[in-house]
Order: C-alpha cells, then structure tokens, then sequence
C-alpha cells in the first residue's frame, strides 16, 4: 500500500465511521472499484483506532465528566444522570461484543460480498428514513430507559454486517426511542468509544499473535488522517443534522446500491 492509497483509505473510514453510510461497506467498496489490493488487518486497526481518537478528542470533556461519574458510581455509591448515561454506554456494548466472538468469522467469510453490501445498504437506508420520519422527538441521551439502551445495543450489534452503518442503525434505534437527531446521534458517537476500542483490540489482538509483517508509514498515515477526518465529520454531523434530517443519506445508500448493482455485480 502507498502512502496515497492510506490518506485516501483513511479519510473514507474516518468520514463513513459517523455519518449513516457504512464504513466497513466503503473499506470494501472503494479498493474493489479502484482496483486496490485488501488493505489488510493491520491498516483496518490503525484506521479504527483513529476514529476512537477522534471521538475522545471531540468529546474530550463529556468523556472525562462521564468517566469520573462513574468511578464515584462504584468508589462513592454517588448516583448522577452521568454516571448511569456510563453504565448504559457499557451496557449497550455487551451485545456487539457477543455478536463479534460469535460471528466474526463468518461474516469475514461469507458477508464481505458487495451485492451482500448493496442489500444491507438499501434496507437499512430505507427503514433509517422511516424511522426517521415516524419517531416521535424531545428527549435526550440522559433519559434513555434500560429497555431502550438494550435495543440500541442489539441494533448495534447488527451494524457487523457490512452495509449496514454502526452509527446508522444506533441513530436509528435512538430515534425510535424518542431521542432528537442530534441526542441520537450524540449517543451513537459516545457508544463508539467502547464499540471500537473493543473491536479495536480484538483485531490488535489477532494482529499481534499472527505473523504479518507490518508496513508503519501507512499505517501511521492512516491513523492521523482517519482522526482528523472524524474530528469534522462529527462537528459537521452534531451541528446539522437537526436542519438536515437523514434523507440525504438514505439517497446516498441508495445510490451507492444501485452503482454496485450495475457496476460490481
């Protein structure tokens, strides 16, 4: 791999890791249209962990808040709307980590297929639309029911198919809880920190006890770039998405299904 193919490979984890479009779908998509070799394991972790620096340094305040609330949950048996948002966090990444040990190699196998990658993108576009559109609105992530954090958790645990979006089908899952689109999209970015750190380490793990040799210069580019990419996709997300709604990127998969259809199929 090149370093160009890095920058480029990077800025499209970083971008599509927040906005509703699938970034395991365009990781697989972009090197197959362009005719790039698989960028490899090691690359994948690299760019994820990128995407996790991305999230910490944007919501570098809430974390910290979140994190010693829920230290004093455990140390000081003090209860606060913070520290139970943390637990939820954790609590909602049970499911995907489960799903992962479970399923991991055989989505590996069977699932990275693009017409598998068109299916999921135009299925899930759709019911985000709708969901979307139905959803009665008003409430933020801090009054979320166990119940509703146990649905947004499963539907996260779906987004390991590729095409499917974790972020999409969070942000989906918050909006039928009744979240407003920024609230939603705000827990779907915080649940990020466990989901990625999670499968991130999982990955490093296997990368660690296989024999791959590692090429550092893209890697390293990769991280940096897939960071910053996120830094602005999550500004530009949180900002707009109240003004813009999700139809823009239900279009979006569904244009990028259709292009797969007639192109790749």
């Amino acid at each position: 791999m090149n370093l160009l193919q890095a920058i480029v490979l990077a800025i499209v984890q970083g971008v599509s890791e927040f906005l509703p479009i699938s970034s395991s779908g365009h990781l697989i998509l972009v090197p197959h249209f362009l005719g790039w070799p698989d960028q490899g394991l090691a690359f994948d972790v690299a760019v994820h962990v990128g995407t996790l620096l991305a999230v910490l340094i944007y919501f570098r305040r809430t974390i910290v808040a979140l994190a010693r609330a829920w230290i004093d949950s455990i140390v000081k048996r003090i209860p606060t709307r913070e520290a139970r948002l943390a637990w939820q966090l954790l609590v909602a990444t049970v499911p995907v980590g489960l799903a992962g040990l479970l399923f991991d190699d055989y989505i590996e196998q069977h699932l990275r297929r693009p017409e598998f990658v068109a299916g999921t993108l135009a299925l899930f576009g759709l019911l985000m639309y709708a969901v979307d559109r139905l959803a009665r609105s008003g409430r933020d992530e801090y009054s979320l029911s166990w119940a509703q954090v146990g649905l947004i958790g499963v539907a996260q645990a779906l987004a390991l198919m590729p095409g499917t979006s974790r972020s999409g089908i969070t942000i989906t899952a918050g909006r039928l809880t009744g979240l407003t689109r920024s609230a939603a999209a705000r827990f779907s970015f915080l649940l990020a920190v466990p989901g990625i750190a999670a499968a991130g380490g999982y990955e490093g793990l296997k990368l660690a006890t296989g024999a791959v040799p590692v090429d550092w210069p893209p890697i390293l580019v990769g991280m940096v770039c897939s960071a910053l990419a996120g830094i602005v996709c999550i500004h530009v997300m949180i900002r707009f998405i109240e003004r813009i709604g999700l139809l823009p990127f239900t279009v979006y998969r569904l244009l990028v299904a259709l292009v797969i259809l007639l192109v790749a199929v």
